[in-house]
């Protein structure tokens, strides 16, 4: 088992006016004097958690996390459905990065994510690169629409029973637009979240290390009990900027990779991920020049040892 650094409690935190009646929570933990690195959540809208500050080695490094629009501690929360979507895109979290990097007097630092955290990373880093001095990602993922009509119709083939169940909650065949309605349903959006978690916690069943009773023929989603405020934030977040494919271009963040020339960047990523295949972290390092691919044959989406093992050495080696 990989040791992180231990526990660390922020030295500050606060709650940021980024505009459009949102207020977003941040916190800085470790060494107010260390190398600047910034954290970006998957989901979107899963929000920041404690263990995300334990890769850093905390005598060394200046940790920024936040919790992204609409979660986790940041306000008006997306769970409540009186709170409008309407400013809450991908371009409107990079203006938050940018904005949250010049309220805490930062002029460069090192961004780091996983999964969607991934694409947020890179579209940040593409638009300001002489913001950013490395950059670790894990789980590749870019958003385009190929890869959210895998996760959410192509890897049906491995569990078709799941899927079905998936697409009769929908009720359309474009599942992801149908859930984004759903999700804006007093009526429905309980029993729409619920369907969608069973769905994504299906396709990572098969991962090393998945927790017992996971698994695409036992999980019909009706024994997980009502969802909670987070879980509620987080599908409809999700669903809110995969219909629309985060904002983004078909393919951009692989085609402007170009811009991150001269950053060093490592990507680790699962050959076992099934929700995102090696593919797209494959065409990402092609097209960007000098970037580490680090590829784990026996891991998933999931953190495993190998890749927090990874992830432990290269910020270490950036902290330098």
């Amino acid at each position: 088992m990989i040791e992180l650094h231990p526990p660390i409690e922020p030295y500050d935190h606060g709650l940021l006016d980024v505009g459009d009646g949102h207020h977003v929570y941040w916190e800085t933990c470790g060494n107010p004097d260390g190398k600047p690195a910034v954290v970006l959540h998957g989901g979107p809208g899963q929000g920041c958690t404690p263990g995300m500050r334990r890769t850093f080695d905390p005598a060394r490094y200046r940790v920024v996390l936040l919790d992204q629009r609409g979660c986790g501690r940041s306000r008006p929360h997306a769970a409540d459905p009186a709170t409008s979507l309407r400013h809450n895109t991908t371009n409107h979290l990079v203006a938050d990065l940018e904005r949250l990097r010049e309220h805490l007097g930062i002029e460069r630092w090192l961004v780091t994510g996983g999964s969607w955290g991934t694409t947020l990373a890179l579209v940040y880093a593409e638009r300001f690169p002489h913001r950013v001095t490395e950059i670790v990602v894990s789980a590749i993922s870019t958003t385009r629409r190929s890869e959210i009509d895998w996760l959410y119709r192509g890897v049906g083939r491995f569990f078709p029973e799941a899927w079905q169940r998936f697409r009769d909650g929908a009720g359309d065949d474009d599942v992801v637009a149908a859930y984004a309605r759903l999700m804006a349903d007093p009526d429905r959006r309980d029993s729409a979240a619920v369907a969608w978690n069973a769905w994504e916690e299906t396709v990572l069943s098969l991962e090393p290390g998945a927790p017992a009773g996971r698994h695409a023929g036992l999980h019909s989603g009706l024994d997980s009990g009502p969802p909670d405020d987070a879980l509620l934030a987080f599908v409809r977040l999700t669903t809110h900027y995969y219909a629309h494919a985060g904002w983004l271009e078909e393919g951009a963040v692989i085609r402007d990779a170009g811009r991150l020339s001269g950053i060093p960047g490592v990507l680790i990523h699962g050959r076992l991920d099934l929700s995102c295949p090696v593919t797209t972290a494959w065409e990402l390092a092609e097209a960007w020049p000098g970037a580490e691919l680090l590829v784990d044959d026996r891991s998933g989406h999931g953190a495993g040892d190998v890749k927090r093992a990874w992830k432990l050495a290269a910020l270490d080696r950036f902290a330098r």
